[in-house]
């Protein structure tokens, strides 16, 4: 990994943090993407101090909003001119529905359509910068949901772990239908389940104060941060992956999503919605 430039979507906490911190340590050249300026430059400086990798560089954005996401490419763009590794990690649920400045419903808008935009504006610079990564964090969750097109923004209800899990499945059909349009080029794109993590997304899931006092003592027998991140940096740096595309990973080992998610059918109508959500087909 050393020298190989590396973008990492909600990199200061978390699953994020250790995939960055550790692919540091590799010699990565790291560009942690954060929403807040202030956390984002406390967890690049601790990593630069951990690691003595100096090449951490820290851009921002807040996945809700597009023009945030479109922006974030232009910065990146006037600095660097290859990418060799996108890891989408960036996650959220949201215990109401909520709209984001596009008027999007806020699950599905930063889970899949904040990471599909991020990703096709930025195939240019990985295409030219093969052999290269590009990996979606997903769940298991996804086993739980068909993409129900007449509801992408809980127009007749909404509930945050159907959102969540529709945002998941969202993101395999995604990988694998961007892994059938790379097939002629050497840029591989994974995705993976990282595990029931500890991390602050669900601190998100309770409203209530019981919710709450559940979720804090359910999340005691959840993996950590560091445990949950190791199959996401085994994407990002084994050599033996090197050709692998369009499969889904658990543990570092190669099993099948859900029945709907290999839909190819299902797969490219997501693409011309997701196409038309974030503005890049008319």
């Amino acid at each position: 990994m050393n020298g190989r430039i590396c973008m990492i979507t909600g990199a200061n906490s978390g699953i994020g943090k250790i995939t960055a911190l550790e692919l540091a340590k590799m010699g990565a050249n790291v560009v942690m993407i954060c929403r807040n300026v202030e956390k984002g430059e406390v967890a690049r400086k601790e990593i630069v101090k951990k690691t003595g990798n100096r090449s951490i560089e820290l851009l921002l954005a807040d996945f809700s909003s597009q023009s945030a996401v479109r922006k974030l490419v232009h910065d990146f763009k006037l600095k660097y001119s290859k990418l060799h590794v996108l890891i989408n990690n960036i996650g959220t649920i949201m215990p109401i529905k909520t709209f984001t400045e596009d008027g999007l419903e806020t699950t599905f808008a930063v889970n899949h359509l904040g990471c599909f935009l991020l990703t096709n504006l930025l195939l240019d610079i990985i295409k030219k910068s093969a052999p290269a990564r590009i990996i979606n964090v997903s769940s298991e969750s996804h086993k739980d949901r068909v993409i129900d097109f007449s509801n992408l923004n809980g127009e007749r209800n909404y509930n945050l772990y159907k959102a969540y899990a529709q945002s998941k499945l969202a993101n395999i059909l995604f990988t694998y239908e961007l892994a059938r349009r790379l097939g002629d080029t050497k840029v591989t794109i994974n995705c993976l389940h990282p595990g029931m993590v500890r991390t602050k997304i669900w601190q998100k899931s309770g409203r209530s104060m019981l919710m709450k006092v559940f979720m804090r003592i359910f999340s005691l027998f959840l993996k950590s941060a560091q445990e949950g991140a190791q199959t996401s940096i085994y994407l990002a740096s084994s050599p033996e992956l090197e050709s692998i595309t369009g499969k889904y990973f658990i543990d570092k080992k190669m099993v099948l999503s859900s029945p709907v998610s290999y839909d190819e059918g299902l797969a490219k109508q997501l693409w011309e919605v997701s196409e038309k959500l974030v503005g890049l087909k008319e």
